[in-house]
């Protein structure tokens, strides 16, 4: 082998010549296997049952099945060796949490059922980013891609346990600092007991003509072409003062703390991808009216109302009207209710026009408003 590239003298490990598509240089695989991997991210080999768990933990065999279940992992027989030393631990830790913190035990199984789903898609978010990366940067066929980032995995994996816990724990400040900023003087008062708990601005940004638009892509541009969709829109998201609940493929669902952040972040969508966008030009010549980012402009709804946020989700009435302003809204506009619109007419910083009273599905008649910047 030389200056990196595969070559018919190579050891069994390596990346074969003939999977590669060009002249990139291609790293040598080490031969390294799921065995061999266990050591570092499970902490050693898989040595336990779940009645050993049981044991160890000091509880009972359904709290193991329970809180493997939880984790959204695959389940074994109670008898079958596929536990490590960890495993036990974080076990021990999750049952101290009743235990010691006197958490109610479907509490804790929310906790760990949070852990599992977010760490299940934060695992397969970046693998498939980094199988991405091989692919195109040694221009690797898909398969081969897949087992050269199973072989990186020992070197990369440090690291990005490290990034999880610097971000989850920026996170969990984050969400201190809103919590002691929004409720810090509320000690005392009495709350409404029948009103959602939270007042906040809640959106959707929904991209138009997106079945039409990626028909036909192959994986590689369809991958770009959401996540240009979704970065961008989180840029404008959080710089405009709001925060992205989630993603849903072709739309994004915000929240932000105030009505002039909400409203601000609302626009900024619009034009983000909007912008130098003569959208009756593009519908009067059938085109797909992309924007100025290569993509579909978005329909935005918004509303300002209380919400229940559980699940790393928010739930309400002004969730769904949300929803429906953003069904009727036009390319690269925004639409807000009328309730939303009257707290908003006081910002100098926004203009507002009425729109016809629409029916929206489920609702029934609803006024709106369409808003945008006031220069």
């Amino acid at each position: 082998m030389q200056d990196g590239v595969a070559g018919p003298g190579d050891a069994p490990g390596d990346v074969p010549a003939a999977t590669v598509a060009g002249t990139a240089e291609v790293p040598p695989r080490t031969g390294r296997t799921t065995d061999q991997l266990d050591e570092l991210l499970l902490g050693g080999p898989r040595t336990l049952t779940a009645r050993d768990l049981a044991r160890i933990a000091h509880v009972d065999l359904e709290m193991v099945r329970t809180f493997w279940r939880t984790l959204g992992l695959p389940s074994h027989g109670d008898d079958e060796v596929m536990f490590t030393e960890a495993d036990a631990r974080a076990l021990s830790m999750a049952a101290s949490l009743v235990a010691e913190h006197g958490l109610d035990l479907r509490t804790v199984v929310t906790v760990i059922r949070s852990l599992g789903h977010t760490s299940d898609r934060l695992a397969l978010w970046q693998v498939e980013a980094l199988v991405e990366d091989m692919s195109t940067r040694y221009e690797l066929d898909d398969t081969s891609a897949r087992l050269l980032v199973l072989d990186r995995l020992r070197d990369l994996a440090p690291v990005l346990e490290q990034q999880l816990l610097h971000s989850y724990r920026r996170q969990l400040a984050a969400v201190a600092d809103r919590y002691a900023a929004e409720f810090g003087d509320a000690r005392g008062r009495a709350a409404d007991a029948g009103a959602l708990p939270l007042a906040r601005a809640v959106g959707f940004a929904d991209m138009v003509s997106f079945t039409r638009r990626t028909a036909g892509l192959g994986s590689t541009d369809l991958s770009s072409f959401v996540q240009r969709f979704e970065t961008a829109a989180r840029d404008v998201v959080v710089g405009a003062g709001g925060r992205v609940v989630k993603t849903i493929g072709d739309a994004v669902l915000f929240i932000a703390d105030t009505p002039g952040a909400g409203a601000a972040v609302a626009v900024g969508l619009a034009d983000a991808f909007g912008d130098s966008l003569d959208v009756a030009a593009a519908r009067g010549t059938g085109g797909l009216a992309e924007g100025a980012r290569g993509v579909t402009p978005v329909r935005v709804g918004l509303v300002w109302g209380r919400v229940l946020s559980r699940f790393g989700d928010v739930f309400g009435p002004s969730v769904n009207l949300a929803a429906r302003l953003t069904d009727v809204a036009e390319p690269s506009t925004v639409l807000v209710d009328a309730a939303t619109a009257q707290v908003l007419g006081g910002d100098p910083r926004f203009r507002l026009a009425e729109q016809p009273v629409r029916d929206l599905p489920g609702l029934g008649p609803t006024a709106s408003f369409r808003l945008s910047r006031a220069n």
